[in-house]
């Protein structure tokens, strides 16, 4: 009996603690950022991560200042334990959570992933799906055997000692807003600390997303305990839009990948929707939790250790984003970098503005470069040089030995 009484004692004190966090959270105007890609990210065929790679993007992930981190699904493979395993100890300032289906054996798996964290610093994220596709065809259950096993995988996660639980919903955003809502009151009466909406098949926009936040602020009535959690996929090419669009509309959480990789069309990118509440804090109200200026070399090492390329146009992390070849930019930027461009590369860890030379450059960007490299060209001279680089062959590379080739003619 004193046993019983002293661990009643214990819990209603961690859930006291837990709670002043969630307020503090809830009322500070921040929006923390929960990273995926060393889960959701590495579902993207092609893009396996071994163990020791996972680490590295883990911590600069730490670097960057995300709040958690959905490090594995350590009941899917003994790759992803392993891999938890060596974040635990090493990766300390995020929350690692592990990712469980509402099944004691996938919380069984994630408790042995994580040991050793202190239990503020390790999670679980409980996912059952929800929607008629899922109850029907997926799981042939009723929505009454849905909220039974919701209610019993979150009280058997508590009982294992974990105080960071999330559950989502899988399919959420094609599931009954009644049934959705009843999902969540039942979640979070069992004890969770965070409530996921993911939009697993990426089709909503931005106001069907908005609204459906809206209303499960309005008719879940034990909501004001936990912290809302948004996680988008990219099919109609709106996981950012849907993104900023829930944090309008109250969401704490966003769940992201580094360059938008995952399934399909991939995720919302991190480093957009940061990028895009720190340029337009005015209309959001809200900041960013997170250090811009480690996104550019993040999101080369995440492109370098999956093997996915990036886009020249990619935004933020894109090779062409701070380059340009039109004469009329190169004169702009080299006046006043900010005229042509939204923020300046030192924000996202970039060195500075690159003036790519070709057949559209001018000669303000062609005298630049000759005199970087120590060449002196008079104003006629530096039109040789502009005529010499347009009748170049296609694909040429004008390099500094090609430039200066062509100084020397014209000089001769």
């Amino acid at each position: 009996m004193p046993f019983r009484f002293l661990r009643r004692i214990r819990r209603f004190l961690s859930d006291v603690v837990k709670q002043a966090v969630i307020q503090h959270h809830r009322k500070s105007g921040y929006v923390l950022f929960s990273d995926t890609t060393l889960r959701d990210g590495e579902q993207m065929p092609g893009a396996t991560l071994e163990p020791d790679e996972k680490v590295r993007i883990a911590l600069a992930l730490e670097e960057a200042g995300v709040h958690s981190l959905d490090a594995g699904f350590p009941a899917s493979s003994e790759a992803d334990r392993i891999a938890i395993q060596k974040m635990v100890g090493v990766v300390k300032k995020p929350v690692l959570t592990a990712l469980c289906r509402t099944v004691r054996g996938d919380i069984d798996a994630a408790r042995a992933a994580l040991d050793g964290l202190p239990g503020h610093k390790r999670g679980v994220s409980l996912f059952c799906g929800t929607s008629p596709l899922h109850r029907q065809f997926k799981l042939n259950k009723s929505e009454s055997e849905i909220l039974d096993i919701i209610a019993d995988s979150v009280t058997y996660a508590r009982e294992q000692g974990f105080e960071i639980i999330s559950f989502a919903p899988e399919d959420a955003s094609r599931t009954e807003m009644p049934f959705l809502c009843q999902a969540y009151q039942i979640a979070i009466e069992a004890g969770v600390t965070t409530i996921g909406f993911p939009d697993t098949v990426g089709f909503l926009t931005p106001d069907k997303a908005r609204r459906m936040i809206r209303q499960i602020q309005d008719d879940v009535p034990n909501v004001d305990r936990v912290l809302i959690a948004v996680h988008f996929h990219n099919d109609l090419g709106l996981a950012v839009a849907n993104t900023l669009a829930c944090i309008e509309e109250g969401a704490h959480i966003v769940q992201c990948t580094v360059n938008g990789i995952g399934e399909r069309a991939g995720n919302a990118s991190m480093e957009e929707v940061a990028m895009a509440l720190t340029l337009h804090e005015d209309q959001y109200k809200r900041k960013a939790k997170i250090d811009t200026t480690k996104f550019a070399p993040l999101c080369r090492l995440v492109a370098e250790l999956t093997g996915i390329p990036l886009s020249p146009m990619k935004p933020i992390g894109g090779a062409n984003i701070f380059a340009t070849e039109a004469g009329i930019h190169q004169d702009g930027l080299l006046k006043n970098p900010d005229t042509y461009l939204p923020y300046r590369p030192e924000l996202v860890g970039e060195s500075g503005v690159k003036l790519v030379l070709g057949r559209h450059s001018g000669r303000t960007a062609v005298s630049h470069r000759l005199a970087e490299i120590g060449v002196q060209c008079d104003d006629n001279q530096v039109l040789g040089v502009l005529d010499g680089i347009k009748r170049l062959p296609k694909g040429t590379i004008i390099n500094d030995d090609v430039l200066k080739g062509l100084a020397t003619e014209v000089s001769s």
